[in-house]
């Protein structure tokens, strides 16, 4: 059996000097050393198993915990509706493509699909990819140029985006997160330098805060900059139709180019780029992860298609919703809690340093609340969190009961052990 110990290379050659450099493995060494350590002291939470499906209500080794660390804003994964149209498709079509959709994968779902989804983010056309991470990594390697372009990004902006840019060794300058005179600042420095593109989320995904888009869009007019918006946590979710952070701004379909996933909002898997019919066709034909991407299975399209239909037919999810979503952040404020700027469903529990974050985690498990401790890299230094995902299948007493396990663990938590204000003493949250 092979071990980091039988990976090792051999000795060098006696003709071939030796240089006294770390092993390559080493970081796996290092990475391994942290892991153990984390585990021995209880407090790894990450790929619990889960063993029912992924409900507002799930059972991971043989106890039912509440799930509030799901993406699966609107309960769509398991929706009657868009299970009967899978498992039709399925059915017609086995379980996947076969092929690279410019070869021998292309199926009509999958243009009923794209063309859902350019109606559905008002763009006048759409490509899907076989997840967001693609989605966003293709899109934006194949678009920008390191020759002509320069990207100026939000410093929040998803990790996916970022691979991409680095991936084609775009140029790109960081403004504050939200600070559209530091935007300005950074858009005026590098008119003169290439073609502009302005990079942000739609709702950032550790923060649950939005993009300024009315005053970001008007910067990328004066500009001229094309303006790329990633509304992975918008879609499904923002807006009064659920059409996304533009339609959240009544700015819906003025946005140059929408992507995101559509394994959230919409419950499926794979992710999509829309905008101009040219700019997709170009995509369709350079990009490489989906030149080089075996195609969605047709039963994930057939799901998708359904699982926008339900958006547009059933408003009483996406309302519901966001009564939860309000129902639990004032909570946990009212706790004491420190939640930033949330407006969506991602609602971040901030709490400073990664062990406290591993703590409240644990102890929200152990009183079967299921969360995700979220710390460093992905997020900064002394920013750790538990994020909190709410979605429209929870009940009112779900999200009390929660709001009860936050209150309770503070007591459980050294780092937490505080009184919450004063005046907000009384209020009954749980």
């Amino acid at each position: 059996m092979l071990t980091l110990d039988t990976l090792e290379t051999s000795e060098p050659q006696a003709d071939l000097p030796v240089r006294h450099v770390p092993s390559i493995l080493e970081k796996v060494r290092t990475y391994k050393k942290h892991a153990d350590q984390v585990k021995a002291d209880g407090l790894y939470l990450y790929m619990r198993k889960l063993e029912s499906s992924s409900e507002s209500r799930v059972t991971v080794n043989g106890r039912e915990l509440l799930m509030f660390g799901s993406n699966n804003y609107l309960g769509l994964t398991t929706h009657p509706k868009v299970k009967r149209a899978a498992a039709k498709a399925m059915e017609t079509y086995g379980v996947g493509a076969g092929s690279v959709r410019l070869l021998g994968g292309n199926f009509g779902l999958h243009e009923e699909l794209e063309q859902r989804i350019a109606q559905f983010k008002g763009t006048e056309a759409a490509i899907a990819y076989s997840s967001g991470y693609v989605s966003n990594l293709a899109t934006i390697s194949t678009l920008l140029s390191r020759q002509d372009d320069i990207a100026v990004i939000d410093k929040r902006i998803h990790a996916s985006l970022l691979d991409g840019l680095r991936f084609a060794q775009i140029p790109f300058r960081a403004f504050n997160h939200n600070d559209m005179d530091d935007l300005e600042a950074k858009l005026a420095d590098s008119i003169n330098k290439g073609n502009l593109a302005i990079i942000v989320d739609g709702v950032y995904s550790m923060d649950g805060d939005v993009a300024n888009l009315p005053e970001i869009y008007k910067l990328a007019k004066q500009y001229k900059a094309l303006l790329i918006v990633d509304d992975a946590h918008g879609t499904g979710v923002m807006g009064a139709k659920g059409k996304g952070t533009a339609e959240y701004f009544g700015m819906h379909g003025h946005v140059d180019l929408v992507m995101g996933t559509l394994s959230k909002g919409l419950g499926g898997i794979g992710g999509f780029a829309a905008g101009p019919t040219d700019l997709i066709d170009f995509l369709k034909h350079n990009a490489r992860g989906f030149v080089f991407s075996a195609a969605l299975p047709p039963s994930t399209c057939a799901g998708l298609i359904a699982a926008m239909d339900v958006i547009e037919n059933e408003p009483e999810w996406l309302i519901r919703l966001h009564e939860n979503a309000n129902l639990m952040r004032k909570g946990l404020q009212q706790l004491g809690y420190t939640t930033g700027q949330s407006v969506s469903a991602v609602i971040p529990v901030v709490v400073g340093d990664d062990l406290t974050a591993y703590q409240l985690a644990r102890a929200l498990h152990a009183l079967d609340i299921y969360v995700s401790p979220v710390t460093f890299p992905a997020v900064k230094k002394g920013s750790a969190r538990v994020r909190v995902s709410v979605m429209a299948t929870h009940s009112t007493e779900d999200i009390l009961k929660a709001l009860s396990a936050f209150a309770k663990a503070r007591t459980l938590v050294p780092a937490l052990a505080f009184p919450p204000p004063k005046e907000e003493t009384d209020q009954k949250v749980a």
